[in-house]
């Protein structure tokens, strides 16, 4: 089977035998989303509740469908949700920005406009195996100031699939497709923000105790802007080691690969707390999502503890581009 394959893959990545998995990843759901753990240890949540947010703040920030937490194997957390320069920032999670719907810009990213949102919808299916834990959920992207009310403009089958860890790392599938269910098309503008995955750091991050390395060489001073295939984002942490840290890679399928980045430089929010990367397909041209019709985005991460290589984020893309 498909999933085997891509399980070997990895322990050969890793230089595992597969009976070095010791837990297997489990689906545990609360009031407010579901839980992939392994163990005792929370690996990471998609949130199926819509967050509230701080008094004083404009509800519109509410929102549901995005993994918050997603923590290193040994606990530590690596995302952060509505922090007060960007309420709109929630952990890992993927709105468009810039769209054009029947002749209107709609905005389904920054939620205070009030234009467009991104929500959990229902859950499609879930598995556990041997192997991993799935979810595959249904996500509605809503145009609220559609002349005739709100319409449903995007849908998007998002599945997440978390591999059984072992010591100081595990990998995460990240898989979106979007159709739109209007008559007519959905154009993606080009724009720096939007689709594809981003993710917003720790508060504890910053230039000066974090690194940012794409797979063409690029540090956090060159890589905003360029194309990348992966891109490792490691940072101080209270594990043993002292780090902790994400590879993201993208598939060779992908749209406009290697894909543009989105890489806040080092003075972006006046140098504080201030660790965002996404991959951003339409940075550099527009996509037009026509009726009818479906597209998908696949993503990979390698969640750690200390510190990965180059050379071993190349390995980990190779495995990932033979699926």
């Amino acid at each position: 089977m498909e999933f085997k394959r891509l399980f070997f893959q990895s322990l050969l990545i890793l230089g595992l035998p597969a009976s070095a998995f010791s837990q297997q990843v489990q689906l545990q759901e609360t009031p407010s989303g579901i839980d992939f753990k392994s163990g005792k240890h929370l690996l990471l949540t998609y949130q199926t509740a819509a967050a509230g947010v701080p008094g004083g703040v404009k509800p519109e920030f509410k929102k549901s469908g995005f993994i918050h937490p997603l923590n290193s194997p040994s606990g530590q957390k690596l995302t952060r949700i509505q922090p007060p320069d960007h309420y709109h920032h929630y952990g890992i999670w993927g709105p468009w920005t810039k769209t054009t719907i029947q002749g209107r810009e709609v905005d389904f990213w920054n939620l205070g406009d009030g234009k467009g949102r991104v929500d959990f919808d229902r859950i499609i299916s879930k598995q556990e195996n041997p192997e991993f834990a799935e979810l595959v959920v249904r996500q509605k992207h809503m145009d609220l100031l559609a002349p005739n009310g709100p319409q449903l403009a995007i849908e998007e089958d998002l599945g997440i699939r978390v591999w059984n860890k072992k010591n100081n790392r595990y990998i995460v599938d990240y898989t979106t497709t979007i159709s739109t269910p209007l008559a007519s098309s959905v154009m993606l503008d080009a724009y720096r923000y939007g689709g594809g995955i981003g993710f917003r750091a720790t508060e504890m991050w910053d230039h000066t105790n974090s690194t940012v390395l794409t797979s063409e060489g690029h540090d956090r001073k060159a890589a905003d802007g360029s194309f990348a295939k992966w891109v490792i984002i490691e940072g101080v942490s209270s594990d043993a080691s002292g780090k902790s840290g994400i590879l993201f890679l993208s598939h060779p399928q992908n749209r406009s690969h290697p894909e543009p980045m989105r890489v806040w430089p080092e003075d972006a929010n006046e140098g504080k707390e201030n660790v965002f990367i996404e991959f951003c397909p339409i940075r550099h041209e527009s996509w037009e999502i026509l009726p009818g019709k479906k597209y998908t985005l696949n993503y990979r991460m390698v969640v750690f503890d200390g510190s990965l290589t180059a050379g071993e984020a190349e390995a980990y893309w190779k495995a990932f581009s033979k699926n």
